[in-house]
Parts: structure tokens; sequence; C-alpha cells
């Protein structure tokens, strides 16, 4: 661990294994900014107009990798995360810290740690409400992905009918998704949508149930895995989905869910856990590639349990 300038915030905290690394900001947040390979690119999107900008009331993206908490809503999601950050560092983790938000009451800490395996990186998203009243909602863990590249996350398995007659998962739609975009690609074993920086705003979106618990995202010959939990029986968001992706014109999200908590008042707490992986391979559209290259480099990483 190293502090370090970045992006123009004066104090930015650099963890590296050797081989990739990430850089968080704790003069707003709590962010992570960068993650990437040591001498690569960032596979997180930085939103070159917001770099290096503290305070004020306005929301603003940003970039990088976030914590909400869901179903999303405005106001109450778009709390502002323009103010400092405490952080901690054990030896072992980086614990990144928000004030409580003003106007929800909702505190917000990232912890972040290298596995023992030492090519898997543990975030854990945990929010408490700090309110004199139970809150109801569900921690949702956004990563803004570099522009140009493409996501994937499995279908579930293939089964015949008649012997599997009872539907597999949940497959959310909003109301401006259109499924006849040319950005999806519906595959019988994967979902994938593309990032395209020339459609300008036009905006897509799912949601899932992802049973298999990974998704990923693949650009210029490298590759970003979240592993998640899929919890059976949970009461996830948005008609039961524990993933979702979106993109637009400038960006892609990844994004993961916990099930809805109620937290109890005067600190009451839930954490949500994400896998990350990163690794140098070139996956391209072809089912039967993604299932010869990108398969492997998902069971290299430990589940999220």
């Amino acid at each position: 661990m190293e502090t370090i300038e970045y992006g123009g915030w004066p104090n930015c905290i650099r963890l590296t294994n050797g081989t990739f690394e990430l850089v968080a900001t704790t003069d707003v947040g709590p962010r992570i900014m960068r993650l990437g390979f040591t001498d690569g690119q960032n596979l997180f999107k930085e939103v070159e107009e917001h770099l290096g900008q503290t305070g004020g009331d306005e929301w603003r993206s940003y970039g990088g990798h976030r914590l909400w908490h869901a179903p999303e809503e405005a106001p109450r999601t778009y709390a502002p995360d323009n103010g400092p950050v405490q952080h901690t560092w054990d030896g072992e983790a980086l614990v990144l810290s928000q004030d409580v938000e003003s106007a929800t009451g909702i505190k917000k800490d990232i912890r972040i740690r290298f596995l023992k395996d030492n090519a898997t990186i543990r975030v854990e998203h945990t929010i408490t409400n700090t309110n004199l009243w139970d809150v109801t909602l569900a921690p949702w863990a956004l990563s803004v992905m570099a522009q140009g590249g493409r996501a994937i996350l499995p279908n579930e398995e293939y089964r015949p009918h008649p012997e599997y007659l009872l539907p597999a998962r949940p497959l959310v739609v909003w109301h401006y998704t259109d499924m006849s975009d040319p950005r999806w690609l519906w595959g019988e074993r994967y979902i994938q949508l593309t990032q395209d920086p020339e459609v300008g705003q036009d905006k897509q979106k799912i949601g899932a149930l992802n049973k298999q618990g990974w998704a990923a995202y693949v650009l210029d010959g490298e590759v970003f895995v979240k592993r998640f939990a899929c919890i059976e029986g949970a009461d996830y968001p948005d008609y039961g989905c524990n993933m979702e992706i979106y993109t637009d014109g400038s960006i892609l999200e990844v994004e993961t869910l916990g099930p809805l908590t109620q937290l109890a008042a005067n600190g009451g707490t839930v954490t949500h856990v994400e896998h990350w992986g990163l690794f140098k391979a070139d996956v391209s559209e072809d089912e039967d590639a993604i299932g010869e290259v990108l398969l492997p480099l998902v069971e290299q990483m430990p589940p999220v349990s």
C-alpha cells in the first residue's frame, strides 16, 4: 500500500500484488477509481470532467466502482459522495469509510483485501442504518467500466422440454430496454452487451437472477471477472435481480446486488461481497470460445459463499 496523487486527487491509496493494482481516492467516495495491470489500461471508466473535484451538493458520476443502495430512487439513491472518507490499513485490508449521508442516515464502508491466492481481490460493501427507524434496502455494488468493451453473463443451463417445465430464472427489462438493439447478443449459453461510444446516450439495461454467480467484462485483451453470491430464496430487488448490466454511449456498468434487508434502527448493518479477478486473454463473441477461454478463468477464482 502507498499514498499517491491520482486523477487530480492528492490523497489516493494504491494497492498492488505486483501484477495488478487498484487505486482508491479518499478525497471523495468511497470510490475505487482504477483497476488494471500495473503496466496496463484502467478497466474502470474515469469521467474526465469530474476528476479532482470535491465538495458540493450535486451528485457526480466520477466513474470507478461505488456503493449504492437499491431500489433506485431519486434523490435517495443519488446522495452525493463528494466529501472525504476515512481510511484504515491493518497490513492486510484497506477500509474506506464514508461519513453518514445527511439526507438518508445511511453510512457506507468498503473493505478491500487480496485473498491468500494473491490473485483475487475481496471487496466487502457494508451499509449501516443510523436512523431512529428501521430501513429496508439492498446493497448495490456498481463497477463503471471503460469504453469499448463487452459484458458477458451466463444463461442457465439448457434443459429440454418436457423433462423440465418450470422457469429457470427471472430476466428483467426496463422501459428503455430494446432487445433488438445491436449491442445485445442473445445466445444459447451467454448474454453479451457491447459498450459502443458511437450511440450517444441511448441507454440499455437488463437484470437477472444470476444463479451461477459470475459476470465478466472484456476489453482489448484483458478480462475483469466478478464473482458474487446467489442466495436461494432471498428477496432480491427489481423483480428478483442479483445482477444488472447497463450501458449508454459513455459507460457500461456491471452491477451486483444483495437481498433486500430490513436494517434495524441505530446501527443495523448488511454486507455484500464481490470477488474480483483480472486476466490477460482474448475472448471472442463465439460461445464455444467463451466456454474454452473464459470459464477456466472464472473457475480459478474462489466463489463467494
